[in-house]
C-alpha cells in the first residue's frame, strides 16, 4: 500500500465520520423558514377533506424524519411546484436513505398521533432542527 493509498483511505474515513452526523440543519431551517413565510403553502386541516391541502403527520418522538419525507412529499404532489419544498423533500430522503443524522432515531415509518395543517407541520420541522441546532 503506498502513501497515496493511505492518505486517501484516511481522508474517506474522515468524510464518512463528518457525514455520519450530517443532519442540514441551517439549511432545513432556512427553508422551512422561507415556506412559514410563503402564506401560499397554508390552508386548514380537515380530516375528511380530500383537498389538496389535507393534513400532514406531526410525527412522534424518533419517527420525524420519515413523517418529514411523507408530508413533503404530499406537499410536492398536491401544491404548485415549489422549489424549496421540493428541496426538503430530497433532503428529508436522502438523510433517511443514508441514516446520516444520528440525532434523528431511524424509524422507516412514519408514526403519528395526530395530524396538521402546513403550518403546524412546518413548525414541527423548525422545532425539531433548532432542538438538533443547541
Amino acid at each position: 500500500m503506498n502513501a497515496s493509498m493511505l492518505s486517501y483511505i484516511l481522508f474517506s474515513c474522515l468524510l464518512l465520520s463528518v457525514q455520519a452526523e450530517y443532519c442540514g440543519v441551517r439549511e432545513i431551517i432556512r427553508y422551512t423558514q422561507r415556506l412559514l413565510d410563503d402564506s401560499s403553502v397554508s390552508c386548514p386541516c380537515r380530516q375528511t377533506a380530500t383537498s389538496s391541502c389535507s393534513c400532514l403527520p406531526i410525527p412522534e418522538r424518533g419517527h420525524e424524519l420519515a413523517c418529514f419525507v411523507d408530508g413533503t412529499k404530499h406537499l410536492m404532489e398536491n401544491t404548485s411546484s415549489n422549489p424549496v419544498i421540493t428541496r426538503l423533500y430530497w433532503t428529508f430522503q436522502a438523510l433517511l436513505d443514508r441514516s446520516l443524522c444520528k440525532r434523528l432515531a431511524h424509524g422507516d415509518q412514519c408514526q403519528y398521533e395526530t395530524k396538521g395543517n402546513v403550518k403546524e407541520f412546518l413548525k414541527k420541522i423548525m422545532t425539531t432542527y433548532q432542538e438538533i441546532d443547541k
